[in-house]
């Protein structure tokens, strides 16, 4: 029986199409060679940009599919294409943007889960070249990226819908059981797919694998071209969130600008250029990379809305890029509202002052680092000043100052520059701190799985070590899950009485006033006496 059972698996193949990440990765081969993965860590933002013919509409990239008629289906295959003419699209213009942004590559969907292809493929009719605008774009791209200077990237399918839609086979997402030619078939694909992506258009310095069968692709990929560096399909790529504690490999996080990879003209909730500089921060404090995502206009241009929060990002980078660039975590990600990134070698920690919107040019304001020690020779700017002046106040002083005492390092800085006419620049500003060292051993705290029954919820925790503390305070923070594509908009969390702690261990509360049937996030967090830090992120779910 157990003969038979392996042999009807062997048959009739099973390719697991998972729509969560976690999942998608978890098993994943990783033969990225370790130099170039250190390289793609040092390159730290990157923008991705998601198009297809379905941009037309303002929709779901590619996944209306799941569930449409066969009405549907019909129009969308035979005559999106008929329309679909991005004769705006300019790849040097979005590699100016992109640069100004402080992006160091671009990653492009050469296919989505739709299968329609953006370069002349042999493989299938359903491409960029049978419809009005004729041309391959994808040769466009790499060419533009490329000659503005920066990695270029793909993003690529294996799973594909048009595949399914040839073959009358049932469109949907998780497990899909063909027979053995169609598994052939479709293994034969994705392999001459890739092989085309991999022998057309140079150098591929970073490729993105969304989808199954994965295995097949990678192969190619890495047979044609070993030094190229691939993301999802090989290391950690969460989605639309960030990890909630720092880790010491290539990670990336992908994340759209408002809440769609795709063109969205209405009903969208746009992140302001803020947030997004937060977010971006946090990913480098927390060792990773940060893919931003643009959906270009069915026209091919950068709709307006996301440029201008893009040229924000611009003037905040063209200040305070040193600190985003070949950095690494510091000891800890952050103390409150001040978020760390450090030079590999760690003598050199940058100090990224968020959540001071009102902070006016020329006041002056102190800040205690709880984690940093200076040296005989700790040297102290703030990026961008010249740390001599400020405009139209050239009595008042404006040096950078530092003073390491028992609580910790104290610095005192000046907002100087003037970024806008009217002197109101709500963006972080960035102290370099240089010759210093760590001044701690600081705690580490896990978030353990939460148990849910009759309507309750107990929060359970883990301190892993004290560092050089004799009694800590433990606690959970937690909110509303708001959503896939929402619950980076808020930086609001709720928190549980504290407790004290003496020694490492668990520890557990109840969550309170949580509501029947109602998805929560949460994470297990510690006090030191000098600094708070905080476990991963973990979502559950209250059951009756």
């Amino acid at each position: 029986m157990k003969k038979l059972l392996v042999i009807l698996l062997v048959c009739i193949g099973n390719y697991l199409y998972a729509q969560k990440e976690e999942s998608d990765n978890r098993f994943a081969a990783n033969k990225n060679k370790p130099a170039r993965q250190e390289w793609l860590r040092d390159l730290g933002f990157g923008m991705f940009i998601h198009f297809n013919v379905d941009a037309q509409l303002g929709i779901t990239i590619s996944h209306s599919l799941v569930g449409a008629s066969d009405d549907y289906l019909k129009r969308y295959f035979n005559e999106l294409p008929k329309t679909f003419d991005p004769a705006q699209f300019n790849p040097a213009a979005i590699a100016k943007l992109a640069k100004l942004a402080g992006m160091k590559y671009v990653v492009f969907t050469a296919k989505h889960h739709a299968g329609f292809c953006f370069w002349d493929t042999k493989t299938t009719a359903f491409k960029i070249t049978n419809t009005p605008y004729k041309k391959d774009l994808l040769k466009e791209y790499v060419e533009g990226i490329r000659k503005a200077g920066l990695a270029v990237g793909l993003y690529y399918s294996p799973e594909d819908f048009k595949f399914l839609y040839d073959h009358k086979i049932l469109i949907k997402r998780g497990d899909m059981q063909f027979d053995k030619a169609t598994t052939a078939a479709y293994d034969d694909l994705v392999r001459k797919q890739t092989t085309e992506l991999f022998t057309l258009f140079g150098k591929i310095d970073v490729l993105f694998i969304d989808g199954e069968p994965k295995e097949p692709c990678r192969d190619v990929a890495w047979k044609l071209q070993p030094d190229v560096v691939i993301t999802r399909g090989a290391v950690n790529t969460p989605e639309q969130t960030l990890p909630g504690v720092a880790l010491n490999e290539l990670w990336e996080s992908c994340v759209t600008m408002g809440t769609q990879w795709n063109y969205k003209p209405t009903h969208d909730n746009i992140k302001t250029a803020g947030r997004l500089i937060e977010l971006l921060v946090e990913a480098r404090a927390k060792g990773g990379n940060f893919l931003l995502n643009v959906g270009p206009h069915p026209d091919g241009y950068i709709p307006y809305e996301l440029e201008t929060e893009l040229r924000e990002m611009a003037a905040w980078n063209f200040i305070n890029q040193e600190a985003i660039q070949s950095v690494r975590p510091w000891i800890v990600t952050n103390e409150d509202n001040l978020w760390f990134t450090a030079s590999k070698d760690k003598k050199t920690v940058f100090t990224v002052i968020t959540g001071q919107p009102d902070w006016a040019k020329g006041d002056r304001k102190e800040f205690v680092l709880g984690s940093v020690k200076a040296t005989p020779t700790t040297r102290i700017s703030v990026l961008g000043q010249n740390d001599q002046v400020t405009e139209y106040a050239n009595q008042l002083d404006v040096h950078s100052r530092f003073e390491q005492k028992e609580d910790g390092l104290h610095i005192s800085v000046v907002k100087a520059q003037r970024v806008y006419d009217n002197y109101k620049w709500p963006n972080p500003i960035t102290v370099k701190l240089e010759n210093v060292e760590p001044a701690l051993d600081p705690p580490q705290v896990e978030t353990g799985i939460a148990n849910s029954s009759n309507g309750s919820v107990e929060l359970n925790g883990r301190l892993i070590k004290k560092g050089n503390a004799d009694s800590l305070q433990v606690y959970f923070e937690y909110r509303p899950y708001a959503g896939f594509a929402e619950n980076l908009y808020s930086k609001d969390w709720l928190k549980t009485t504290p407790v004290y702690i003496r020694e490492a261990g668990n520890f557990t509360r109840l969550l309170p006033g949580g509501e029947e049937g109602k998805e929560y996030q949460y994470r297990a967090v510690v006090i030191h006496p000098r600094l708070t830090v905080r476990g991963d992120v973990k979502r559950v779910t209250i059951k009756k």
